[in-house]
């Protein structure tokens, strides 16, 4: 099928972020007595809005009798992002999924927006996607919700049937599907583990690909 458009999620697809945020968030909650192992906290959180993430938090600690610290939502972002400015990077080779697309792009985020764009630029990717760059701060519902991925595909005026999305989580591969698109899952991410291609297929990924390398093969094989 021929694609009009690809859209990108950003932490874990075009940014290696997760891997940085994923450590850093499951250390400081321990810290605070709320454990989680790593399939569980990558298949349950990765892809959310912090808003959802914080009220699923909250949520767990009530049910475990703890009481999370005041502001803990903050302090989960500041441990993040101290990480963020030193750290990190580009996930290699999407100028060139970009190149062998040869169309229009975007990228839909679970990020709070402001924060996504400062990430992009770290990465030095802001300008390859300025300005389709959407956050979920602009709807209601985010991800697993279609909302986002719908937005997305007004603006760039084309039908979501047209519409490519490269997803690296459970959450985002369901918003795809739910919007009527095709969804690639990705596994090139620094928190990538041996079971997330299989995750990622039961939650309805046409495809998954190891690599931006693998992605632009496909890309240029259409």
């Amino acid at each position: 099928m021929n694609f009009s458009a690809l859209i990108f999620d950003c932490d874990g697809v075009l940014v290696d972020s997760e891997a940085i945020a994923i450590q850093a968030e499951r250390e400081l909650l321990s810290s605070w007595g709320l454990d989680y192992d790593f399939q569980t906290f990558v298949s349950r959180f990765v892809g959310l809005h912090n808003r959802d993430f914080y009220s699923a938090l909250s949520a767990d600690a009530a049910a475990q009798g703890l009481t999370l610290p005041e502001g803990f939502g903050p302090a989960l972002q500041a441990n993040n992002w101290k990480r963020y400015e030193a750290e990190l990077t580009a996930i290699d080779g999407v100028p060139s999924v970009a190149a062998a697309f040869g169309g229009r792009l975007a990228v839909a985020s679970s990020s709070e927006a402001e924060k996504l764009v400062r990430k992009l630029q770290i990465a030095g990717l802001h300008d390859l996607f300025d300005p389709h760059i959407y956050s979920s701060d602009l709807v209601t519902n985010g991800k697993p919700a279609p909302d986002l991925f719908l937005l997305t595909a007004e603006k760039l005026q084309t039908p979501p049937e047209g519409c490519l999305v490269i997803e690296d989580s459970i959450n985002g591969i369901r918003a795809a599907r739910a919007a009527g698109m095709t969804a690639w899952g990705f596994t090139g991410g620094g928190h990538a583990d041996a079971g997330l291609a299989a995750r990622l297929e039961g939650a309805g990924a046409h495809a998954v690909f190891a690599s931006h390398a693998e992605i632009a093969s496909a890309l240029r094989a259409r």
